[in-house]
């Protein structure tokens, strides 16, 4: 029992007991004042006259202090007390009862001659007590609204200072923010929470075995790293992989935002950086964490100060010299996130500070299904939800998009009232993420919708017979946030791509634009989205991969991200140059796309024709016009196997022939819209 009495926390001093006091105060004065307050003090002459008028009531006399105070009647109080302002209680505004007045007098025994002349005189009937003084009465009142303030002001400064009242202010603005969370900590995170990322786990599990067996490298003349930095996208799982390392190494955590070390007073970041480290070798061995690194790691000198002292390159100084300074940090590991490696200052990332740097890269295929098994682990799903075909229609999606997938689909189950969260869930799910929502209420003409479907027969048609065209999940001229139409495909996930790949996407990207210009003979602003991307596509090739005939093996990309600044790193000519080669680069693609248009033309107007009366055609639909794909990918058959489940259900549901609200299966980054109205 003793030791929980020793280990019982002190209570926290709350406001509200200030409160209370003030209401104590208060209350006492008022009961103190109940009898109409302080009397007002008269000369020996004026209260002998008021008792001539026969005002007076009663009277006490102070033999202590000579002193005599009557109680006035009710008709001389106003008189007496007209000139003063109306003494008032504490909880109203009325006005007090009684009215008093005091005065001096000669002394005890006179009084009593003057009380028993006015007596016989008739002017005075009343009582006369005798008292002894207190000066209780008039010190509080005197001296208790003092002490009530400096009593405030002395709360209030604590407060500011950071004391007992709470969380700090002025005085604690210097304080560190970052929060710690214990190896005692409930919501403790390890790795078996952080799915994928198999390759950055294996380097980081290395930080976590230094903490836990430190002497095993240090008998061998080994260093522990001092710091490791995670870059990689947004929401691929870098800040939970860090809060992974100290779960697992069992060590405390101090978790602090880049961007809660800058202030707008001097110094304040820096002094927060001293107070983070002093904190954390007094947890050490421990972790420090600090996430958005860039807000204050930014390369110095890039901007002139305007002869102003900056916050910021100070804050990053300090932190510098925390790092690897002169003093030690012996058992404090840093890790820090950023998506901007490359802004990075770099005496921040030599060596020594942070010894490694970790790549958080976007999933791949196996990742992405194991993400997908985290994420579906509180999620009530059905046999007919598939990971593998999941995973593949997800590429280019971080784990925070999967989150978001799963989250969305079992919102959407939950909306049609279904008992478990079913594949077409998922698939309306990836839709409406990738898509945006259905927009069945917009209204378009029908020369404009076949424009839509001749535009996307044109990409079904080109890309089908392409090498390298990626295969086809549907095709819609259902509106879809700010697309009016939309080809779906698998890309296929190659690490490096051939310059046919490249010259085929231009290819593929030209085909609804010509099919527009052949089948209808006329161009419109469908193709806006089509023509970006094949422009940039072009310039990379030339600027970029060197894959130019007139211009090869050539790269301006700045890997350093400075740029160039104002300048180009080429001259005028080259300009000229390297304009008429992405020039020809498209006409001969769009040439390209003319002669496959023209060879299948019959097969392109019966697939426009097809989604022009249902609004959406499947791989089976394409395959049924064309035949089979000459060139199988690996995801051929996956992608087939779900169109034809996706064009079953649909049929089922009876929305195959009457334009219904069919789902799609639309992969990120490789639409095809067919935007009327983006500028």
């Amino acid at each position: 029992m003793a030791n929980n009495n020793n280990n019982r926390k002190a209570p926290k001093f709350n406001m509200y007991w200030m409160y209370a006091l003030v209401t104590i105060f208060l209350v006492t004065m008022y009961v103190m004042n109940m009898d109409g307050g302080v009397a007002q003090e008269v000369s020996w002459t004026q209260f002998g006259n008021i008792v001539q008028k026969g005002g007076v009531k009663s009277i006490t006399v102070y033999s202590n202090k000579n002193l005599a105070e009557a109680v006035l009647t009710d008709s001389l109080a106003k008189e007496v007390i007209k000139d003063q302002p109306a003494q008032t209680q504490p909880f109203g505004n009325k006005t007090a009862t009684t009215a008093k007045i005091s005065a001096q007098i000669p002394s005890s025994d006179k009084f009593e001659d003057n009380v028993k002349l006015w007596r016989e005189q008739g002017v005075f009937k009343g009582e006369v007590k005798y008292d002894q003084a207190s000066d209780f009465s008039m010190v509080f009142w005197t001296f208790g609204p003092i002490i009530l303030l400096v009593g405030l002001w002395f709360l209030m400064f604590r407060r500011m200072n950071g004391g007992a009242g709470g969380g700090g202010g002025i005085f604690s603005v210097g304080k560190s923010k970052a929060r710690l969370f214990d190896k005692d900590n409930a919501n403790k995170v390890t790795f078996q929470d952080v799915a994928g990322l198999a390759e950055a786990k294996v380097e980081i599990a290395e930080i976590v075995d230094f903490l836990k067996n430190p002497k095993h490298y240090t008998e061998l003349g080994g260093k522990i790293p001092k710091g490791a930095l995670l870059v990689g996208p947004p929401g691929t799982g870098k800040t939970l992989l860090a809060k992974a390392v100290a779960g697992e190494a069992d060590v405390p955590f101090f978790s602090m935002s880049g961007s809660d070390f800058v202030e707008m007073f001097v110094g304040v970041g820096a002094s927060r950086v001293r107070d983070l480290f002093r904190q954390a070798k007094e947890k050490a061995p421990c972790i420090v964490f600090i996430d958005e690194i860039d807000a204050v790691g930014r390369a110095r000198g890039n901007k002139a100060n305007l002869g102003g002292n900056d916050e910021r390159e100070s804050t990053l100084n300090q932190l510098l010299t925390e790092m690897d300074g002169f003093g030690s940090n012996s058992g404090v590991i840093i890790l820090a996130a950023t998506n901007r490696a490359d802004i990075l200052d770099k005496a921040l990332l030599r060596a020594g500070r942070f010894d490694r740097q970790i790549y958080v890269e976007l999933p791949e295929l196996n990742d992405r299904k194991e993400i997908f098994q985290v994420h579906l682990r509180n999620v009530k799903t059905d046999g007919s939800v598939d990971l593998d075909l999941l995973s593949r229609q997800t590429p280019g999606f971080s784990g925070a998009d999967i989150a978001n997938v799963c989250n969305e689909a079992a919102l959407i189950a939950a909306r049609h009232k279904k008992q478990a969260v079913q594949r077409q869930d998922f698939m309306d799910a990836i839709d409406r993420i990738v898509g945006g929502l259905e927009k069945r209420s917009k209204v378009i003409t029908e020369e404009e919708r076949r424009s839509i479907a001749v535009h996307e027969a044109g990409h079904a048609t080109v890309s089908w017979h392409l090498r390298y065209g990626d295969p086809l999940i549907k095709v819609t001229i259902v509106p879809r946030g700010k697309a009016l139409g939309a080809a779906w495909y698998m890309p296929e996930e190659r690490q490096i791509e051939p310059k046919q790949a490249l010259l085929d996407k231009i290819c593929s990207l030209m085909a609804g634009r010509v099919a527009e210009d052949m089948f209808l003979g006329f161009i419109d602003t469908g193709a806006l989205n089509d023509l970006e991307r094949a422009t940039k596509i072009a310039y990379a090739m030339v600027t970029y991969y060197g894959m130019s005939d007139k211009l090869p093996n050539i790269s301006y990309y700045d890997t350093s991200g400075e740029a160039y600044g104002f300048t180009k790193p080429y001259s005028e000519n080259r300009a000229q140059a390297i304009d008429e080669e992405v020039q020809s680069i498209i006409d001969s693609q769009y040439e390209r796309a003319r002669q496959i248009l023209t060879q299948y033309k019959q097969g392109h107007h019966e697939l426009a024709d097809l989604l022009q009366q249902r609004e959406v055609i499947y791989t089976e639909d394409a395959e049924r016009i064309f035949g089979p794909r000459q060139w199988k990918s690996r995801t051929e058959e996956i992608v087939k196997n779900a169109g034809a489940s996706a064009s079953a259900a649909s049929q089922e549901d009876g929305n195959a022939g009457d334009g219904g609200n069919v789902s799609t299966t639309p992969p990120p980054f490789e639409q095809e819209n067919n935007n009327k109205e983006e500028v």
